[in-house]
């Protein structure tokens, strides 16, 4: 019992260490550009941990049944997914900013909550300043879920499924890729607070200049550590 208990609380620390990852940091703090609360930056950090525990359970599931392991090509082909993803968030954030003039207002709705509106001046629609209508960003939570996915299916946690070889008690295995996954939603939401923390401040200051080179230094560093995975793993995948 001691023996499982170890091996669950280890699986649990792994993944929350494993939210860390360079590459899952750069996705989510491109969807964290777009979100106007820390409450909705923590859910996306949140629902892109269950994304990947989804797709992680799934793998993993299939290494345990199968006593197998996922062929060396067929990991890199699933890293140089993410590598291309993460090329497509980051332009999508210089798209965005390149695209529309933003600057910022704090506004109370009537429910009494107040969050910051990042506002366009793209030539889309009038500025409305009494009162100041928008629409809030939609869709965000369904990328976190899917760019997760994406994570979880690619390499995914080579360690996860290294350590679920030396685990032949599949229900132990499957148990273990689940606390594993509750380690990197909790891990994912708490750095996900950290990411949301100075984007927040700048807008809620009115610091549009700050804030703004903050969203474009996010897309491009995302834009080139996506193209650097690519450079890396082409070779093996299509060599």
């Amino acid at each position: 019992m001691l023996e499982t208990l170890t091996v669950l609380l280890l699986g649990f620390l792994i993944g929350m260490r494993h939210a860390l990852e360079s590459d899952h940091l750069a996705a989510v703090a491109t969807m964290a550009t777009q979100a106007e609360t820390v409450r909705q930056t923590m859910k996306l950090g949140m629902t892109w941990g269950v994304g990947h525990t989804l797709t992680l359970f799934l793998l993993g599931s299939v290494v345990l049944f199968m006593d197998g392991i996922v062929p060396e090509r067929f990991a890199s082909g699933l890293e140089l997914i993410v590598g291309v993803m993460l090329v497509i968030l980051g332009l999508d954030v210089i798209r965005r900013m390149r695209k529309r003039r933003v600057h910022f207002h704090v506004h109370e709705h009537e429910d009494g909550i107040r969050h910051f509106h990042a506002h366009a001046h793209d030539g889309t629609m009038p500025h409305d300043r009494d009162p100041h209508h928008h629409v809030h960003v939609s869709g965000l939570t369904w990328r976190a879920l899917i760019v997760g996915m994406v994570h979880g299916a690619a390499g995914t946690a080579a360690l996860v499924l290294l350590t679920l070889q030396t685990i032949h008690n599949v229900p132990l295995g499957l148990l273990y890729i689940l606390v594993f996954g509750l380690g990197s939603v909790l891990g994912m939401g708490i750095v996900s607070v950290i990411i949301s923390l100075p984007l927040l401040a700048t807008a809620n200051r009115g610091l549009t200049r700050y804030h703004t080179a903050l969203q474009l230094g996010i897309g491009l560093l995302t834009f080139a550590y996506g193209l650097v995975i690519i450079w890396q793993l082409a070779p093996d995948v299509f060599g």
